[in-house]
């Protein structure tokens, strides 16, 4: 892509509404524009993002055997009162009413909306276990939106509904959802603690949330040190394995870390004094069994071995998509800009040609656009007639994790400037090898075969 070309609004200064460091550089590197309270249009490069995180989420779900669709927004308040949680949920549910006097609403989440898919087309636990997902946009009405998408009202959500005819086997769909979640997050670039949490809502006693320690989260945290020190990393697992699920369950959660929901003091206590930490966190995603909650109320049962109808075990599972871009520029930023990991990089290569219009310079940049191309990468080329000092502004403050940096005098030499964003670190080379470390990178996180 050619910046030139390219819509990206940026701004000098950050609103003064925006109080935390991801609302201020999502405005500022004019990824996202309020639309309301709470509600924002999401720009090209905030979009590219998004899709970004979107892939990798889906990845992960097929991985962990999970069949994606796609439900709608607005869902009909007759499931909800099936449940009996269409009173209960409270302020925070947007209801409306259609030209027919029927009422809906715009789902916060979809468990009813999934319960009745599956009790209409499932009928023998011969085809079980089954968990579907899909990643939808959803609505609460939050009563002070603030913190741009993290704490938005209309927010982009993966949520997935394992079926299962046992409590043991909701239970291993729980496990496989804990373990495809810290893939997930960790080809992102986070660290993600799974944390005992409260079931709210949604229900159930068996819950964690998943959240990235940083100073701006909305919630408090305790936890044992230790658990910092875990890395699933690049191990492989079967998903089908009941007993390496549970291992991994037990490695990550194992360690004392609550919220503040459920903290307990006298557990708490009995880790090492020097390891005790308190911290803010941002949720990123949640897991729950909750049982035959839902299955129970709506009739949703299966013909058992036993020839007789049995309630499905149920469970559900989110992950806050939109949330996710929030929390990784919370975790990865400086003073000039966004840090992207190239898990989720809109771009994985930026190009600032220091003398646009010369011929030698805009040969070189094409030639290294096309070559990064042929790698399978997406390249944002700034080819403006602007003073270097603006491009790299800009380069910087969008964070691209990767910067090449082409000038008349180091061609003369034979060489560009490679440039690490997260270390600022440059290094002169021939354009050829600085391709083949941009490959080398990206082969690693199994973006370039």
């Amino acid at each position: 892509m050619l910046l030139s070309r390219y819509f990206l609004p940026v701004l000098k200064e950050s609103p003064r509404d925006a109080t935390i460091v991801s609302h201020q550089y999502m405005l500022r590197a004019g990824m996202i524009k309020q639309s309301s309270a709470g509600i924002y249009s999401w720009l090209p490069l905030g979009f590219k993002v998004l899709k970004r995180i979107e892939q990798i989420v889906h990845e992960e779900q097929e991985r962990a055997g999970h069949v994606a669709m796609l439900m709608p927004t607005i869902q009909s308040a007759d499931l909800w009162r099936e449940s009996g949680r269409y009173d209960d949920y409270g302020d925070e549910m947007l209801r409306i009413t259609d030209r027919n006097k029927n009422d809906l609403l715009y789902g916060p989440t979809n468990e009813e909306l999934v319960t009745d898919i599956f009790r209409s087309h499932v009928a023998s636990y011969k085809s079980l276990p089954l968990t579907l997902y899909h990643i939808q946009w959803k609505f609460r009405d939050e009563r002070r939106p603030r913190f741009g998408v993290m704490r938005g009202r209309e927010f982009y959500m993966k949520d997935g509904y394992n079926f299962d005819l046992t409590k043991e086997d909701a239970l291993h769909a729980y496990n496989r959802h804990l373990v495809s979640y810290l893939r997930t997050y960790e080809r992102m670039g986070l660290q993600a603690i799974p944390m005992r949490a409260d079931g709210g809502p949604i229900g159930g006693d068996y819950t964690h949330e998943f959240l990235v320690l940083a100073e701006t989260g909305e919630s408090e945290v305790f936890y044992d040190s230790a658990v910092t020190d875990l890395t699933f990393g690049d191990r492989e697992i079967d998903y089908d394995d009941v007993d390496a699920c549970e291992g991994v369950l037990q490695e990550f959660t194992t360690k004392y870390a609550r919220t503040d929901e459920t903290h307990d003091e006298a557990l708490f206590a009995d880790v090492p004094a020097d390891r005790q930490r308190t911290a803010r966190g941002i949720e990123v995603g949640q897991i729950f069994y909750f049982g035959t909650k839902y299955s129970e109320a709506m009739g949703a049962t299966v013909q058992g071995p036993d020839g007789k109808p049995t309630p499905v075990h149920m469970g559900s599972h989110g992950i806050g998509v939109s949330r996710l871009l929030g929390a990784i520029i919370e975790a990865s930023h400086d003073d000039k800009g966004i840090i992207w990991p190239e898990g989720v990089t809109p771009f994985h290569v930026g190009i600032v040609n220091l003398k646009q219009g010369d011929e030698e310079a805009d040969a070189a940049c094409k030639a290294l656009y096309d070559q990064v191309a042929a790698l399978g990468l997406e390249t944002l080329y700034d080819d403006r007639n602007e003073r270097a000092g603006a491009k790299f502004g800009t380069m910087d403050l969008i964070g691209l994790p990767w910067r090449i940096t082409v000038g008349p005098r180091g061609l003369k030499n034979g060489v560009v400037e490679l440039t690490s964003r997260k270390t600022g670190e440059s290094e002169e080379m021939a354009p050829e090898a600085a391709i083949a470390k941009i490959a080398e990178i990206y082969r690693a996180h199994g973006l370039v075969k």
